[in-house]
């Protein structure tokens, strides 16, 4: 049996240097891969070029990345909770790449289905397109967007089996499913490791031939980003 397990974090990172493109899933600090993200801050690597939907928030998540400066260009489509984020790149010392949120999931499915590019006709006409080809289809104009490439792609799920195998639960199911197989090594990050055999195959989200890499995380904070609560009467 092939299995993808390895020891734990040390040994998922193995390989990790200072100047790769890295992939990270999660939405806003759900489903973020915490146990790499602590690693990589560990490990001292900069000059990263990183992947993700949002940059944290000043001390959690990709934020903590921030704050050492590891991170020389972020590609992202929400970034509003990180004040660090905000001034790094006011200031010229971060290089920053904003994206459509549907753009930036497509342009991880066409990095993971082996497509070199996709239209879209999300930013035609706007400062997204600018520089970029474009082409009508049935009277529409859209905007060609190149597949990502990254040399490692980090993800958070649930649970997942030592082939590698992945089920995701509630929101943790958005941009990590895309980003798995999207880089030359992905490294999953589980909260409950299980003998392969064990998970209904039905129940699968992400088979494991997109999997590298799989070890069960240590913890979890699972914070919330913006706590809203309704008035008691």
């Amino acid at each position: 049996m092939i299995t993808k397990k390895v020891t734990g974090v040390d040994a998922a990172l193995e390989g990790v240097e200072s100047g790769m493109t890295m992939m990270l899933g999660g939405f806003g600090l759900s489903g973020i891969p915490e146990n790499s993200i602590a690693k990589l801050v560990a490990l001292d690597v900069n000059n990263l070029t990183c992947i993700s939907n949002n940059a944290g928030v000043d001390d959690f998540g990709l934020g903590l990345l921030l704050q050492k400066k590891q991170i020389k260009k972020m590609v992202s489509s929400y970034v509003g909770e990180n004040a660090e984020f905000e001034r790094q790149m006011l200031s010229g010392e971060l290089d920053v790449e904003l994206i459509p949120q549907g753009t930036l999931a497509e342009r991880c499915r066409a990095a993971q289905a082996g497509f070199p590019a996709i239209y879209t006709p999300a930013g035609y006409g706007t400062e997204v397109a600018e520089g970029k080809e474009t082409r009508e289809f049935d009277g529409k104009m859209y905007v060609l967007e190149h597949a990502f490439k990254a040399d490692f792609a980090f993800v958070k799920a649930w649970k997942g089996d030592a082939a590698g195998n992945l089920v995701f639960k509630g929101t943790a199911r958005n941009f990590n499913p895309n980003m798995c197989g999207a880089a030359t090594i992905t490294v999953a990050e589980v909260e409950e490791l299980v003998p392969v055999g064990t998970l209904d195959p039905n129940q699968i989200h992400i088979p494991g031939i997109f999997v590298q890499r799989i070890f069960q995380g240590e913890t979890y904070e699972k914070r919330i980003e913006q706590r809203t609560v309704r008035t008691r009467d």
